[in-house]
């Protein structure tokens, strides 16, 4: 049995956690969220300076909650990319000084498939063939996995927009505090989600030639801002909730429609929703729906591995430790858009 220490420090989370034998010892997770919302978004240098600040007593916590110290560490695994240059280099450096200092094998591994490794920890080890939706405020991504720790494909991704970020676009268009997804979802709760008839990015039967596995919701975000704006200018009220609802319904009906074609396609009966986004509580439910009624395992880890953590880099490092895959070495760097048929570097 191996103990794997993974470190993420992507964004604005600094997450910590040590896995053993596919089982979670301990996630601990310090955000610099509130420091970006007088922004208005995320402030790269910010967010490095909370990473330098974080990471030392988000280690040392960690290793309490699980009762270890960092002598009982057999191998070091950090997110090496996609993410932010500053935030990736502090949570990388952290990463090879503990190696050098503690004489382990490193692990450099792919921050976005971490997201679909993490539901192992919950659901157990995945099928020979699996289908992965990544979702998150930067990516939005459907990866067919082979095996987690050495053969993942994307199949397709966003061509603009990513869902998470089209929601808090959406948000700030609406008013809504920053970030605005959780509000937006909240919101859409309470309204009626067939009031508007907004588009569905790349469904139309042309568009399915080139674009069968790929996403765009650019210009459902576009559709979503000329709708208000021609309310405001006759000076009719806004229907908030009905506006989020409608537009939540047609995020997650493209979401949903694509991924299951894909695992009808590539005769896949498990699908795995992870990333910030999965966190959705339309997506989850017409998932979940859907899902069963094609006769497809929809997993979907629980909320607290929804958003970035230490748990799915200490997920993805254990499945590689335990694949034999060869370590990284000290030199390795960050890639800010390693591509996701990378799993370690």
């Amino acid at each position: 049995m191996a103990l794997v220490l993974g470190l993420e420090s992507t964004c604005d989370e600094t997450g910590v956690a040590l896995v053993e034998d596919g089982e979670l010892l301990a996630d601990v997770v310090a955000s610099s969220m509130d420091e970006h919302a007088r922004f208005g978004g995320i402030v790269p240098e910010v967010a490095s300076r909370a990473h330098l600040e974080a990471v030392v007593p988000t280690l040392d916590e960690a290793l309490s909650r699980a009762g270890r110290t960092l002598s009982d560490v057999d191998a070091v695994a950090v997110a090496s990319g996609p993410g932010l240059v500053g935030s990736l280099t502090v949570g990388v450096s952290a990463a090879k000084a503990l190696s050098l200092g503690l004489g382990r094998p490193l692990y450099g591994v792919n921050h976005v498939i971490g997201h679909a490794a993490v539901d192992q920890l919950v659901h157990g080890r995945f099928p020979d063939r699996t289908m992965a939706l990544v979702v998150s405020g930067g990516h939005t991504s459907l990866l067919m996995v082979d095996d987690i720790a050495t053969n993942v494909t994307e199949l397709g991704h966003t061509l603009d927009d990513a869902a998470g970020e089209a929601f808090d676009k959406v948000g700030r268009l609406l008013g809504l505090p920053y970030p605005g997804g959780p509000h937006v979802d909240r919101l859409a709760r309470e309204g009626d989600p067939e009031a508007i008839p907004f588009p569905r990015g790349l469904s139309r039967p042309k568009d399915m030639v080139h674009h069968a596995y790929d996403f765009s919701f650019s210009g459902l975000k576009t559709a979503v801002a000329r709708w208000v704006e021609a309310r405001r200018a006759s000076g009719q009220d806004i229907p908030v909730e009905d506006v989020c609802a409608s537009f939540a319904a047609a995020v997650a009906d493209v979401l949903v429609t694509k991924t299951l074609n894909a695992c009808r396609e590539h005769d896949v009966e498990t699908l795995v929703i992870g990333g910030g986004f999965s966190a959705n509580s339309q997506l989850r439910e017409l998932a979940q729906a859907r899902g069963e009624a094609a006769g497809i395992d929809v997993r979907i880890p629980p909320l607290r591995y929804c958003t970035d953590n230490g748990a799915m880099i200490a997920a993805l490092g254990s499945a590689v430790v335990e694949a034999g895959v060869k370590p990284s070495t000290l030199g390795i760097g960050v890639d800010s858009s390693m591509p996701l048929s990378t799993i370690t570097v």
